[in-house]
């Protein structure tokens, strides 16, 4: 396994962890003392943070499948990008930051689909 991969694998792993505490966090501690419209933003913050950090792990078999295709690397440093920018500003209006944070949502919800279609064409030009 090349050293990307396991960068990628090793850091999608690591989200995961983190996915999961802060899953546990958010039911066990902030429903007692969050509206449930901002549980429930937490709730897909963490969601989103699974889904993708699945998907750094993707990219680190996909680097393994595709080597001489650079479409891989750029996913997943999208993917994590977005993970930090998606997830992270959720996290942080959660727990009290301004609102103009969610205005950082965008710009990971599209760092997610492009990271998705650049490994779609990766794929499709490896077919």
């Amino acid at each position: 396994m090349s050293s990307q991969s396991k960068t990628f694998f090793g850091i999608g792993a690591s989200l995961l962890t983190l996915a999961v505490m802060l899953g546990a966090f958010g039911t066990h501690s902030l429903k007692q003392t969050l509206a449930p419209e901002r549980l429930a933003a937490f709730d897909t913050a963490v969601s989103f943070q699974i889904y993708h950090a699945l998907g750094l792990i993707v990219v680190a078999f996909a680097l393994q499948w595709l080597p001489g295709s650079r479409l891989p690397r750029w996913s997943g440093w999208l993917m994590l990008a977005g993970i930090c920018f998606f997830s992270g500003s959720i996290y942080l209006h959660t727990l009290g930051a301004p609102a103009i944070v969610v205005m950082a949502a965008p710009i990971g919800g599209v760092s997610f689909m492009i990271a998705w279609a650049l490994l779609a064409v990766a794929a499709f030009k490896s077919a």
